[in-house]
């Protein structure tokens, strides 16, 4: 080969690698405008469709106030709002830990026992049919009026979601793993660490993505009965008081609270989970 063909060749090789290189840049760049700025774009969006409705219609401000008074209200009682907000965030994060272990440890026993998921599971879709506000006086007869009935009851609200989720990925072992791990004579232990484990962590991470929410939820609603701080009490003495700024800053204020209890949940999942399952 000449060496104006290696010439040649290399400045064709340079090219297609500094458009390969463009493309990936502007790949990129459409990702992080999808991730980020959509969003941003989204709520902007809302907010102004929000105060549009309240010019357009001169709804009152003791029905809906518009999002400055909203902001306003936020700003100049964010305090107050943060000091409700403590007891709620404690609450939905106790009720969070709780549900999902003891949702991830039952998983496993179904996983391993048959007859044991036959006998318990029934039981668990019963306890999540009954509706939050029908639990919430049961544990508060049983828990007192502190912040453990609460806690339960955001517990309880988590528990049904990560064991369904959780069984499901347990189970989701491919026939061929399983049958290498047998044929490598890995125990029961090891099966479960370096398979089933492994293998579940994508359903996991989508149960714990709503659990974050539906935690939050499930304190607020317990704070609505014989509860005197927190984010749900502060929301009836606003709605009682007929103060619509500040019940729709409380509510921005738990809002706030779940997103960022889901984006650190969001952030562990892409630390730890190396695969997701195909979609269908």
């Amino acid at each position: 080969m000449s060496v104006q063909t290696m010439e040649s060749q290399e400045t064709a090789d340079a090219a297609l690698q500094e458009t390969a290189d463009a493309s990936w840049v502007a790949r990129q760049r459409s990702e992080a405008f999808e991730r980020y700025l959509m969003p941003v774009i989204g709520t902007v969006l809302l907010v102004v469709v929000w105060w549009l409705i309240i010019v357009a219609f001169k709804v009152p401000p003791y029905i809906a106030p518009s999002p400055v008074a909203v902001a306003v209200t936020f700003a100049n009682k964010f305090q107050l709002l943060f000091s409700n907000l403590v007891p709620t965030a404690l609450e939905a994060l106790g009720g969070f830990l709780i549900g999902n272990v003891l949702a991830v440890a039952t998983a496993t026993v179904f996983v391993h026992s048959r007859r044991i998921e036959r006998i318990v599971y029934p039981v668990a879709v019963l306890l999540n049919s009954i509706p939050i506000v029908a639990k919430v006086p049961i544990l508060i007869l049983l828990l007192g009026n502190g912040m453990e009935p609460k806690i339960a009851i955001a517990a309880l609200i988590v528990y049904f979601p990560t064991l369904v989720n959780m069984v499901r990925g347990l189970q989701a072992v491919s026939p061929q793993s399983m049958e290498l791990m047998h044929i490598l004579s890995a125990t029961k232990a090891e099966v479960f660490w370096r398979l089933r484990l492994q293998t579940s962590l994508p359903y996991l991470f989508s149960a714990l993505k709503i659990a974050a929410s539906t935690a939050t939820l499930g304190a607020i609603v317990g704070e609505w009965i014989g509860s005197q701080v927190g984010i749900g009490a502060l929301i009836i003495q606003a709605t009682y008081n007929f103060d619509s700024e500040l019940l729709y800053a409380t509510v921005l204020m738990g809002a706030f609270f779940s997103l960022a209890f889901f984006l650190v949940i969001l952030g562990a999942e892409r630390a730890f989970v190396r695969w997701q399952p195909e979609s269908r």
